[in-house]
């Protein structure tokens, strides 16, 4: 009994780096990698993948990197029927002095646990999943891109496996790594995008899911998504309640540059109050205009009445998106009840200043603690 208890606990402890098996792809498995120019969001995938796997009795299993495969999910699996499921999304860069890094990944991370902690998944050990993640990299290193304007797209993906149906916890899962090349998000690079805002959409809720980075809270707008392109728009302005406060901007955080009622210069985004996703590009710019101090820093609820209200008394600087796939996106125009709202750009652009900044601790051109070599 000794022996059997000893194993068990074994087993349950959390997933270590230094158990990761390695299962390297044979030359004909090697897959051919895209030029730079053909590079388009979650399109190609590299040569190998990262897995983990977890039950109730035993926990976690040792990590395995193996070379990219289809998974086999039993047709009763809980994910495919009540989107037990999260992800993550985060990148590699390769700077222009040669080194790989990554931005944040503890940010990252935190935010899946906290996922994984809403939809009845088991926890794992962060500083643990850096380090596979990063061997992961490493092994497939020629994939990122030698550019300064892409990157290597990191999909971390917690599913619930077991073959059980009925609406309860799992009793197993699988944690896995998927990496992609990825050119800019937007074909049209960094140009001003129109938003169609109505609000008789809603993406989020008080006391739902919307802070999570779950596959449940994307499926649902995809429809509304489509309906605003055939409007001629490239993204939705995601409203809430009676007042119509803004919340997200397509996948991103919106900001908005504006002078408040006192002629203050006032960079104002929606507070975390689970209506909103807690970005990591939200976040980054947050911290990098806190610490310019030229401006004030407001986290707070935004209408859609004082956006147009600020537009008339000419007050609005500026509208843009941010968030890790394009990391800022300038607004051009918002469609609300009717009317066409053209919205300016200041000179010069707080959009494309933060959109440098970020770019230069990304690819090295600065040293940044953010940057965490590979």
């Amino acid at each position: 009994m000794a022996v059997r208890g000893l194993i068990l606990s074994v087993r349950l402890h959390p997933q270590k780096f230094s158990d990761l098996e390695e299962k390297i792809c044979t030359p004909d498995q090697l897959r051919p990698k895209p030029d730079n120019s053909a590079l388009v969001f979650g399109k190609y995938f590299t040569d190998h993948m990262l897995e983990v796997s977890w039950d109730s009795k035993r926990g976690w299993a040792k990590p395995v990197i193996s070379p990219m495969h289809n998974l086999q999910l039993h047709p009763g699996a809980k994910v495919l029927h009540y989107a037990i499921e999260l992800f993550e999304g985060m990148k590699a860069y390769r700077g222009e002095d040669g080194c790989l890094r990554l931005f944040r990944p503890d940010r990252n991370m935190a935010r899946m646990l906290s996922t994984a902690k809403r939809s009845s998944l088991p926890t794992f050990d962060a500083e643990e999943m850096i380090k596979c993640i990063k061997r992961l990299i490493q092994i497939d290193k020629e994939w990122v891109p030698y550019s300064s304007t892409s990157s290597l797209y990191i999909r971390p993906t917690f599913i619930a496996t077991d073959p059980s149906l009925g609406v309860a916890s799992p009793n197993e899962a699988l944690l896995y790594v998927l990496l992609c090349p990825v050119g800019p998000y937007f074909t049209s690079g960094f140009k001003p995008i129109s938003l169609m805002a109505d609000p008789q959409y809603v993406r989020s809720w008080p006391g739902g899911c919307g802070a999570m980075k779950m596959g449940a809270n994307y499926a649902p707008t995809i429809y509304i998504q489509k309906q605003s392109e055939l409007l001629g728009h490239q993204q939705v302005l995601w409203l809430y309640g009676a007042d119509h406060q803004l919340t997200e901007v397509g996948t991103m955080n919106i900001f908005l540059f504006m002078l408040n009622k006192n002629g203050e210069r006032e960079l104002v985004t929606p507070p975390l109050d689970g209506l909103i996703l807690p970005g990591v590009t939200r976040l980054s710019l947050l911290e990098l205009a806190r610490d310019w101090k030229e401006f004030r820093v407001v986290e707070r609820t935004i209408t859609m009445a004082e956006v147009i209200q600020a537009h008339e008394e000419k007050r609005l600087l500026e509208i843009f998106g941010a968030g890790t796939a394009c990391v800022v996106c300038p607004v051009s125009s918002i469609s609300y009840q009717g009317r066409e709202y053209n919205i300016p750009r200041s000179e010069p652009s707080l959009s494309q200043r933060f959109l440098k900044t970020m770019s230069d601790i990304h690819y090295g051109r600065v040293q940044h603690p953010w940057a965490v070599d590979i």
